[in-house]
């Protein structure tokens, strides 16, 4: 609550004491974001992106407004607490086409990104989502189909992927991979392994049995049927 005022003048060698140092604030609002940013995150990975800001709010054990303030808007909360993750793809591309190994590079990169996507069921709606003006979100998706054909021919270029190889199989696994995300902890990383583990055995060059055509599968597309929700 607010001081009640005074007939008397201020002293002005006595601190207020209804007003923090600057300092202070700072420190308190970072706290409040981390406390948010962490809750979002824990309640995104367990329940998907759709929880109600009130409910992060609740969990944060702050409320409403300071949610508010420092995240006006759901799209600007959920860009906060993928940054990372997004950040950790890039790099987890950049060391697939740095490996010499083309196919260990690409197994690598697949192992990767199917541990963090069967661990986190938030993180892969928030890259599916839409999330205009906070999020370039098209090209952050261009440029994860570009560098996973990218990784697809140099495996190809080396001999050791299949020939009928096609980059939407990689989409296939995704799409299956996802289910395993609101698997325990203890199951989802463990199968999520099995599940890359047999398919990149069928991938290898080797496989003389063909394969039907490939679906036309994209990004974009796997968002627009799946019905992954934009920023609402």
């Amino acid at each position: 609550m607010p001081a009640q005022p005074s007939r008397k003048a201020p002293d002005p060698t006595r601190a207020d004491p209804s007003v923090a140092a600057p300092g202070a604030l700072r420190a308190d609002a970072r706290k409040n974001r981390e406390r948010i940013l962490r809750a979002a995150r824990e309640a995104y990975a367990v329940d998907g992106i759709d929880v109600p800001m009130t409910a992060i709010a609740r969990r944060a054990g702050v409320g409403a407004a300071t949610l508010y303030r420092h995240f006006p808007s759901r799209v600007e909360l959920i860009t906060a607490v993928f940054a990372e993750q997004f950040a950790q793809c890039v790099a987890a591309f950049d060391e697939a086409f740095e490996d010499p190994d083309p196919w260990h590079g690409l197994c690598s990169f697949l192992d990767k990104v199917c541990t963090a996507q069967a661990a986190d069921r938030g993180f892969g709606a928030a890259f599916l989502g839409q999330f205009p003006g906070v999020v370039d979100i098209e090209s952050e998706r261009d440029g994860a189909e570009a560098g996973l054909a990218r990784l697809v021919r140099r495996a190809k270029d080396a001999g050791q992927l299949r020939q009928d190889f096609d980059p939407s199989d990689i989409i296939l696994l995704l799409l299956a991979n996802v289910g395993l995300a609101g698997q325990s902890p203890h199951v989802s990383p463990a199968a999520s392994r099995r599940l890359v583990a047999y398919l990149l055995q069928s991938f290898r060059a080797g496989q003389t049995n063909p394969l039907p055509p490939p679906a036309p599968l994209t990004l974009r597309q796997i968002q627009e049927h799946a019905g992954v929700p934009g920023p609402g």
